[in-house]
């Protein structure tokens, strides 16, 4: 089976964990198990996770790419398992240094390994090396059992245009609203820069069209989500794939497991709601991508055109997440 999963942030780096756990992939490829996820081995399974770039900025004079790096540390084994992000074994002596010199942002540290991380990157970068083939060359040391693609090689970034402490309405970058103001300033719209003009990355369409299933893991639905829908030919990739796409609510019990899907589902005028978000991303027998709509034990959600199924949405371990993808390849009408 090919699968294609849309992703960024930590639930969705967990999310790809599931979906190697079910298929026998990457740190699980060795697993032995009374309910073998094939009876035909792991070799006949590809995992292709399209990854968000919104987040991704320049500071300190090096490239971050947030999203493609949690994933990357994650399904190579390298991840903090306390934050959910950066490495394990961090230390921060860069960013005391930073600090001493008053070196801006003072808001943003970064830890020493995940600095070495960005400095290859910009090296790279500046060679002129795309985001994508960048990315692979990382994933030679991680050997994360999936093939990480960027969305787009291009500047796709979310900023967000608040009023400041200041009382001044400006444009920040999201990780500014974020990190430094944990979005709790006065928020009024999201702008993807860049988006415009960017083109999907490399393969990126290929891995959509396919595809046996595409997946929308249950990341925030407006700047996760929302932003790899915003490059053009995402969208109509979607629409189009002969593939079922099942998404995943990221949202139990009226509220968002992690982050602030929710505080950004306000600011766009959309409820907290599984329905809400359903409706959101729409059918794709209309006008939007969902073919199936996961939603959490207990939650309801009724959309028209689309299939609904509840499920235990926790992602608790890589075993209850592989649960939950398996739940939408069984809505898909899909069997391993």
């Amino acid at each position: 089976m090919k699968v294609t999963v849309l992703v960024g942030g930590v639930g969705g780096a967990r999310f790809l964990l599931g979906v190697q756990h079910l298929l026998g992939l990457g740190q699980f490829a060795n697993q032995t198990s009374q309910d073998p996820p094939s009876t035909e081995g792991p070799a006949d399974h590809e995992l292709t996770a399209v990854v968000n770039v919104g987040d991704d900025a320049w500071m300190f004079g090096v490239r971050i790419c947030p999203d493609l790096d949690t994933c990357m540390y994650t399904l190579g084994g390298g991840i903090d398992p306390e934050r959910g992000w950066g490495h394990r074994n961090e230390t921060w002596h860069a960013k005391e240094e930073l600090a001493a010199y008053g070196v801006q942002p003072d808001w943003f540290g970064l830890g020493d390994r995940d600095l070495a991380t960005h400095l290859v990157r910009s090296q790279m970068l500046r060679a002129g090396y795309p985001l994508s083939q960048v990315t692979e060359a990382l994933c030679d040391r991680w050997s994360p059992g999936a093939r990480l693609l960027p969305v787009s090689d291009d500047r796709s970034e979310t900023h967000v245009v608040v009023t400041d402490p200041e009382g001044e309405r400006r444009a920040i970058h999201f990780q500014e609203w974020w990190v430094r103001y944990r979005a709790q300033i006065p928020t009024h719209s999201f702008a993807f820069v860049g988006s415009d003009k960017a083109t999907a990355a490399p393969g990126v369409l290929d891995a959509i069209a396919g595809a046996d299933i595409v997946l929308l893991a249950p990341s925030n639905p407006v700047v996760s989500i929302g932003t790899i829908l915003a490059v053009p030919g995402i969208r109509g990739a979607l629409r189009s794939t002969a593939a079922p796409v099942i998404g995943y609510s990221p949202i139990i019990a009226g509220k968002p497991l992690r982050g602030m899907a929710d505080e950004c589902l306000r600011v766009i005028g959309v409820e907290s709601t599984s329905q809400a978000v359903g409706n959101h991303f729409g059918a794709r027998s209309g006008t939007g991508i969902l073919d199936g709509w996961l939603i959490d034990e207990g939650d309801t959600a009724s959309i028209d055109g689309v299939k609904v199924r509840q499920a235990p949405l926790l992602m608790t371990d890589p075993a209850a997440t592989a649960e939950m993808v398996r739940a939408g390849i069984r809505l898909a009408g899909l069997s391993l």
